[in-house]
């Protein structure tokens, strides 16, 4: 049972129902997440600004977005996010196979990709902390200094949604990512 309430864009707070609404209407349903991130409509207003400036600013591609939230849902253990950003994965054309190997830590179909998600998996396991190889792996795949931090703000955002789910126990209204066996 969540510990806030799941409010809809009619009983949300005022402050946080623009953004509800917008979130709503590209989703196509008010998410358990984002309703309960309504209840203070600061938490939702920083998600909502933290992916505006990433989606529309960053030089990571969708793919790549996608890859590293998968990945740090995964190392979070974040049965929620691992839902919604396996569906985000295959939206930006992961195969089911795919998706379940980015959980796993092991895409060998795309290098770069692959040695990106490994620096996302280090950034979120070691509280930030990376060894000097992966760094140098991500930039000999082709990822540059800049990118690199930007990969670490992906993490960051992502731990966002990964410990509110935690925090407040969001309950799964998506279909659940497949069990990795």
């Amino acid at each position: 049972m969540p510990r806030v309430p799941v409010h809809t864009v009619d009983t949300a707070p005022e402050a946080a129902k623009d953004n509800l609404r917008a979130l709503t209407e590209r989703v196509g349903k008010t998410l358990n997440i984002f309703g309960e991130m309504a209840h203070a409509p600061v938490v939702l207003d920083s998600y909502v600004q933290l992916e505006t400036r990433l989606a529309s600013d960053s030089s990571l591609d969708q793919r790549t977005r996608a890859a590293l939230h998968l990945t740090v849902a995964n190392v979070n253990e974040c049965d929620y996010c691992q839902a919604a950003y396996t569906g985000q994965a295959k939206a930006s054309g992961f195969s089911d196979d795919d998706a379940m190997a980015i959980r796993a830590g092991s895409l060998d179909t795309d290098g770069q990709i692959q040695a990106a998600i490994a620096l996302a998996r280090e950034i979120a396991a070691n509280k930030g902390y990376v060894d000097d190889s992966t760094w140098a792996t991500a930039l000999d795949a082709g990822w540059t200094d800049a990118q690199l931090l930007e990969i670490f703000v992906e993490v960051v955002r992502t731990i966002f949604t990964n410990y509110f789910n935690h925090l407040v126990g969001t309950e799964l209204d998506l279909p659940a990512a497949p069990d990795l066996t």
